[in-house]
């Protein structure tokens, strides 16, 4: 990070700024450049300052508003990225199980009662539910279903082809409720899905990660992973983590035992 001209930058500025836009700062820095990528309002947030604050540093700075910082930011880095840097740095199996296991507590820390509540109740409660996912987070989305699927009817996953997804929307059931693995990259497919999904009264549950989903605002519940839950190179364990807490939650909310058995037997006699 010392050789970004943009990090460089904000380190020196820092020390002169006010509070607030310290606060800001210190977030970009501290998980640099990731933190900048993501929405305005997910930066203030996690600074704990309003939007507009957040806009008007960039603008002091001489960046044409957010968005030319965001450009500024991905010119500095467009030949960084997390893994090259720890494949370069060589930590050790030791210090990965490490990073791993740190950024396991901090994603099961981030899912809280309240949160396990909500979802459970949804995915008991629902008329149908439906799960889908972006090119590694969809295998999220289908261990939730299997698992699900043991525990109670009417759960799918969201189809691949456009016309198969359309089908879908067209014969979805209400209340549905709808869980959605959107991660960076965010995936468009996901978002017009989710889009029209909402639109026929689906309940959505967005699990993102710490710069957001632009789906974040259409969520009934948002489950976001911290940071560390990016590793170097996004390990599935979080999000899979994340899952098993949310079939739990849902489990204890049904009565499965008879379907567990019935589908037992009828796995066996085929």
């Amino acid at each position: 990070m010392d050789d970004d001209p943009v990090a460089s930058r904000l380190s020196a500025v820092y020390p002169d700024l006010p509070p607030g836009d310290r606060a800001i700062v210190r977030v970009l820095l501290d998980d640099y450049p990731f933190a900048a990528l993501g929405s305005l309002r997910a930066l203030a947030e996690r600074a704990g300052v309003s939007p507009p604050t957040a806009s008007r540093l960039f603008d002091r700075l001489g960046y044409a508003g957010f968005a030319g910082f965001q450009s500024a930011v991905r010119d500095g880095a467009r030949d960084r990225s997390r893994l090259r840097e720890f494949v370069t740095r060589s930590p050790g199996m030791r210090r990965a199980a490490e990073d791993l296991r740190a950024g396991l507590d901090g994603t099961l820390a981030a899912v809280t009662e309240q949160l396990l509540d909500s979802v459970g109740t949804l995915l008991s409660q629902a008329a149908s539910v439906w799960a889908m996912g972006g090119p590694l987070s969809e295998l999220a989305a289908e261990y939730l279903i299997r698992q699900l699927a043991g525990l109670r009817p009417g759960v799918h996953r969201v189809p691949g082809s456009a016309p198969a997804r359309a089908r879908a929307l067209l014969d979805l059931p209400g209340p549905a409720a709808l869980v959605a693995y959107d991660f960076r990259r965010y995936s468009p497919g996901t978002a017009r899905f989710a889009e029209a999904a909402c639109a026929r009264g689906a309940r959505l549950v967005l699990i993102t990660d710490a710069w957001e989903s632009p789906l974040a605002a259409r969520a009934e519940t948002l489950i976001r992973l911290p940071p560390e839950a990016a590793g170097p190179i996004a390990p599935l364990a979080h999000q899979i983590a994340v899952t098993e807490l949310l079939l739990v939650a849902a489990a204890a909310r049904l009565d499965p035992a008879r379907r567990l058995a019935d589908l037992d037997e009828l796995t066996q006699a085929l």
